[in-house]
């Protein structure tokens, strides 16, 4: 490998990083918001989603042009073929957050509904598996990668007991179905955020011990 080539591999594995970091900031505005029903807050998140695009391309830019340019093999290969991979997974984890923002700023209009429900168990589970996820690739660290997919059904289960609660609430509230369905939606955008980093954990798996492990039980 010459050192050219590993400088480009280096590039690439600190950009994917910065975009991870701001993703990761992305979803803890995302899950302020919803704690503090501000509008305002969402509205940035919004705003600033241009700037999760732009780097999620230029990564993806870089990648291609090593893999035409350099030809990698074996282990080369595949770090490319996951920061790839993880390149995407990461945009949508931006794209999650901004649908959490838009459920903010129609929820922050409506009156709140005395229901026991709260996303914060949730969304520490959820922002907890972006960061275990990240600090795998780091670290590359099997162990950890492997204990992000262990967490994964939890956040399901929280999501099929948001859903319960919801529909009871209806049943309670049938003028307030729109601002309880907005509810669910956060919950599902965060069960989304976790199966996107349940994805890159998968992905720093492969990129360790070179084995697919999707759709497995973990």
């Amino acid at each position: 490998m010459t050192i050219h080539f590993q400088r480009e591999l280096d590039k690439i594995k600190k950009m994917v990083l910065s975009l991870g970091a701001m993703v990761e900031e992305r979803v803890r505005m995302a899950t302020r918001a919803v704690e503090l029903r501000d509008a305002n807050l969402a509205e940035k998140i919004i705003k600033s989603d241009y700037e999760i695009d732009e780097l999620e391309v230029e990564v993806e830019e870089e990648c291609l042009k090593i893999l035409a340019l350099h030809q990698p093999v074996a282990v080369d290969l595949r770090f490319l073929i996951a920061v790839i991979k993880i390149n995407n997974d990461l945009e949508r984890i931006g794209d999650e957050a901004v649908n959490i923002a838009e459920r903010v700023q129609i929820i922050a209009k409506r009156q709140m509904l005395d229901i026991p429900f709260n996303h914060s168990l949730m969304a520490e589970k959820s922002e907890t598996m972006l960061k275990k996820s990240l600090d795998a690739l780091v670290n590359v660290d099997v162990d950890l990668a492997l204990r992000v997919c262990a967490l994964d059904d939890e956040v399901d289960n929280m999501l099929n007991e948001a859903y319960d609660v919801v529909k009871h609430a209806i049943g309670k509230h049938p003028d307030r179905v729109s601002y309880l369905i907005n509810l669910l939606l956060v919950s599902r955008h965060l069960e989304r955020i976790a199966d996107h980093a349940t994805n890159i954990a998968e992905e720093v798996i492969y990129l360790i011990e070179g084995e697919i492990i999707r759709h497995r039980e973990h």
